[in-house]
């Protein structure tokens, strides 16, 4: 969700006053010529007292750590920072204290990582699974003309079509169909890795199938490995949605520190196609 200056202004203090912390997104890459806008988010961000600002991209990580030396920065997922060197890279020269890690690390690997870098590392724990790697998509771009790397949006709404042919259901993003459904099937946003294709002879998920990222189950072990925050997708998604998943979340962080086992979160009916998995952090693949 977006704020205004004045928006964001009355949000912090209201979170402040309540004890939460707030962080702001600006992660986006800055266009050729038009680097002011992100310095003035910037530098409004600071003046405003957010806790944290979250970058990807070098130049104004660059800009953040020269101008506002005592800012709190965090790496975002979109810079695709997964390794040590890289994580060391952005703590050494931009004073990084905490980095976002991509969805593509088992819970080994992470554990690893913490043990060797000196940064807080934040995970994802609830939404949509990512195929590609973070900050280098191109998919929602080459369909819409939008990224979210630079617009801040993985197909997006105003590209959005549906339509009804016969018994089924047509789901389209800009001019490309997504998906087709029966009538018995339960209709999914048109997101383009989502969408069943036809190769090879034969129809089906290319990429992925619908289906949600939900850790509740593993939360103890993530603590274990010494992972600092979790991440819930919020990213185009309504009020109602994010205070659910949020809340849920909370409660089951309570459950775990009063030593109950039933900390599952029950938020199968907000996942996609109704499933979750735990992706790569259990992942039995190499």
């Amino acid at each position: 969700m977006n704020f205004s200056r004045a928006e964001l202004r009355d949000a912090v203090k209201h979170a402040h006053k309540h004890g939460v912390h707030v962080y702001l997104a600006c992660n986006t890459y800055p266009q050729a010529g038009a680097e002011e806008i992100w310095h003035k988010a910037v530098d409004d961000a600071v003046a405003i007292g957010v806790d944290a600002i979250i970058l990807a991209d070098i130049g104004l990580l660059r800009y953040a750590r020269d101008h506002h030396p005592d800012a709190r920065l965090h790496l975002s997922v979109q810079a695709s920072a997964s390794n040590e060197e890289a994580i060391r890279f952005y703590h050494q020269e931009f004073g990084v204290r905490r980095v976002v890690l991509p969805r593509v690390l088992s819970l080994d690997e992470i554990r690893t990582l913490n043990q060797r870098i000196q940064v807080e590392t934040e995970v994802f724990a609830f939404g949509g699974m990512c195929v590609m790697a973070e900050g280098r998509c191109s998919l929602s771009s080459y369909a819409t003309g939008e990224s979210p790397n630079m617009n801040g949006v993985c197909s997006p709404a105003a590209h959005v079509h549906y339509e009804e042919r016969g018994d089924t259901t047509v789901s389209r993003l800009g001019n490309f169909t997504i998906n087709i459904y029966d009538s018995d099937e339960k209709v999914g946003y048109p997101t383009l890795c989502k969408g069943r294709f036809r190769a090879m002879d034969k129809s089906g998920y290319l990429f992925e199938e619908p289906t949600s990222l939900d850790v509740t189950a593993m939360l103890p072990e993530l603590a274990d490995a010494g992972v600092s925050a979790l991440k819930i997708e919020g990213r185009q998604r309504g009020k109602a949605y994010i205070s659910q998943v949020v809340g849920a979340f909370r409660t089951s962080l309570d459950k775990i520190a009063e030593g109950r086992r039933d900390a599952r979160s029950k938020l199968s009916t907000l996942s996609e196609g109704q499933s979750d998995t735990t992706g790569a952090y259990r992942r039995s693949w190499q």
